[in-house]
């Protein structure tokens, strides 16, 4: 019989989610402190990076055309 997790699966990123959003923009380094913060998984701190890029291609202007 295998032991239950102390934290539930997927509580970990969820926890990380909410204190990244009160530090500003999300940053690698900033997403690698959270990762150790909050002992998340390799796929879990990729899966934020991946969000994080998302945010900064919604953050820039359109470009314009000539």
């Amino acid at each position: 019989m295998t032991t239950p997790p102390i934290v539930p699966k997927g509580e970990a990123l969820r926890r990380a989610v909410a204190w990244l959003a009160h530090q500003g923009p999300w940053t690698p380094e900033l997403i690698e402190r959270a990762s150790q913060r909050f002992d998340l998984s390799p796929t879990d701190e990729e899966f934020l990076l991946q969000e994080a890029r998302g945010f900064q291609k919604q953050d820039k202007p359109p470009a314009r055309e000539r």
